[in-house]
């Protein structure tokens, strides 16, 4: 028997058929008012979907895709607590952290609203007192340098964030993130540093997290070395829940801020994995990015779905990932403040639904997650946009950006923004053959001159984008896009039947590691394994020993 999301993916296969070659100039020589009819507006948030290859027919079955999948009662589940994240067996609610109303939000029948709660005051005055001077150093020194010690979404989340935003931040108050377990990351970062002003955020629920737990040793070793074991109290403190571990670090219980098994790492910029923003940019600041991700729960909980911004980005990246084939998605922010959210969108997507297995075990029947990438314009244009424009494969893209700058400079924003505009039209209608051979004409160019050049010069167009506008980059707005994100990826899972919030593919190569690190000693035996592996660790000694003679 035919299931309903069987039957409305079947459809949409035949509509994919039936439309063949998809047309964007002649989508918009047919509906003048296709920009209107294929918009969203959210206050100061438009999303124009109208240079998308779809037609409203193609958006009534991804809709009717997405209630087959009964993605509103997977919504209602996820906000009820209960536990989506099958194979932990836990709830996902990373909407409670942003959670303003008066609504409870309940977990196995308790409300965890009042814990929430309780953390943002704590985070609150341990950010006051770190940014009204009160709280120093072990030499009595205030506080001028923050250094986040973290990886995965205790990185990459409140790094962007902070990149984003640091127009809004003090300048005698700094934030540096190190994340990379090559040493050179955490020297390169200590050099510019004074330990007697230097406060370390180690960010690691289980405080055992392998590249964290090297690099907070270092730093503690590189504080103790000039100040004393009694220092690290006045110098660090802990993101966590392992109240034993981070004791034995020589951080006291009290500067210890926790959350909880119901937040995964992609998703926690939200808790007290945020620390690092509310230091850098004020706590009233990380509030109001509370507020715009609250805002845009809002709309994803109660919008119908051909009106719910996240709902139809998830659509499209349907269509284009398991109808048209498309296999990657470019973030592509005309805003260089956004630098680092296509490496925060990247983990957020594809350590998410990057899976070949659905919920119940069984293979997945279609292609699930896009590759995630992304470049600030105008700097890609002179990269990799040859490829967006001409090259063999179709990336759809996100274009991104702020009506106003949050800077003086004359001239630059009116470029930055025409940039924008530009690249969106030459995507989708391109150059055709008429055009470039008129213009090489008007140029002086015939006979075979003329002929060696025009294949070059045509753009095919009907490369799709989506672009999101907004009047300034703020908390609040960058708030509601991370969370525009978040939703869309929960409901490409839901439709893909998949579980979104778990990530062990990330677990076999931590474990390989930690059998193959002993190997590297000069002394070792090292373990059977493949022979490249084998030969590769031979090298790796061999050139570690020194030159040969």
């Amino acid at each position: 028997m035919t299931s309903a999301p069987d039957a409305a993916w079947r459809a949409l296969e035949r509509h994919r058929t039936e439309l063949g070659t998809i047309s964007l100039r002649r989508l918009f020589a047919a509906d003048p008012n296709r920009f209107a009819r294929f918009s969203l507006v959210l206050d100061d948030l438009l999303i124009d979907l109208s240079k998308n290859l779809i037609t409203a027919e193609t958006l009534s079955l991804l809709v009717e895709l997405a209630r087959a999948a009964e993605v509103e009662a997977w919504r209602e589940r996820m906000w009820a607590g209960e536990r989506i994240n099958t194979t932990e067996d836990r709830p996902v609610l990373h909407v409670a952290l942003r959670h303003r109303g008066p609504e409870p939000v309940t977990v196995d029948g308790r409300d965890v609203m009042p814990e929430v709660r309780a953390v943002l005051e704590r985070m609150r005055a341990f950010t006051t007192e770190v940014r009204e001077g009160r709280w120093r150093g072990a030499t009595g020194r205030s506080i001028t340098d923050v250094v986040n010690l973290g990886i995965g979404g205790s990185d990459l989340g409140p790094q962007m964030v902070c990149t984003a935003l640091a127009h809004l931040a003090r300048p005698d108050l700094r934030v540096h993130f190190v994340s990379n377990v090559d040493g050179a990351h955490l020297a390169a970062t200590l050099a510019r540093l004074a330990p007697e002003t230097t406060l370390f955020v180690v960010a690691s629920k289980t405080f055992a997290t392998q590249e964290t737990m090297q690099n907070a040793a270092s730093a503690r070793a590189w504080l103790t070395d000039a100040l004393g074991e009694a220092a690290v109290a006045r110098h660090f403190v802990a993101v966590s829940t392992n109240e034993a571990a981070v004791r034995a670090f020589g951080i006291e219980p009290d500067r210890m801020f926790g959350f909880w098994d119901w937040v995964g790492g992609r998703y926690s910029l939200w808790s007290a994995i945020g620390l690092p923003i509310a230091l850098f940019l004020g706590f009233e600041r990380f509030e109001e990015l509370l507020e715009g991700a609250y805002a845009m729960d809002r709309h994803f909980r109660t919008a119908p779905l051909e009106a719910n911004a996240p709902v139809l980005l998830a659509l499209l990246g349907i269509w284009y990932r398991d109808l048209l084939g498309f296999s990657t998605h470019a973030v592509l922010p005309y805003d260089q403040r956004l630098a680092r959210l296509p490496a925060h969108l990247q983990q957020l997507d594809m350590e998410s639904n990057g899976k070949r297995v659905r919920r119940d075990g069984r293979p997945v029947e279609r292609p699930t997650g896009p590759i995630v990438w992304g470049e600030p314009g105008t700097n890609g244009q002179h990269a990799f946009f040859q490829l967006l424009h001409q090259g063999t494969e179709i990336v759809p893209c996100d274009l991104l950006a702020a009506a106003l700058p949050d800077h003086g400079l004359e001239g630059h924003h009116d470029k930055l923004l025409a940039n924008l505009l530009a690249q969106g039209e030459a995507l989708a209608f391109g150059k055709d053959e008429a055009t470039v051979r008129a213009e090489l004409a008007a140029k002086g160019l015939s006979g075979t001159a003329l002929e060696a050049l025009v294949p070059h010069k045509i753009f095919p167009g009907d490369r799709p984008t989506t672009t999101i506008l907004f009047r300034r980059l703020d908390p609040f707005t960058l708030g509601r896009l991370i969370a525009l994100y978040e939703h869309k990826v929960f409901v490409q899972g839901v439709i893909w039947e998949i579980d979104s919030f778990d990530q062990w593919g990330v677990e076999l190569g931590k474990e390989l590691a930690a059998g193959i690190l002993p190997d590297l000693a000069p002394d070792a035996v090292p373990k059977p394994r493949d022979s490249s592996t084998t030969g590769l660790i031979a090298h790796l000694r061999r050139l570690r020993a020194g030159p040969p003679g």
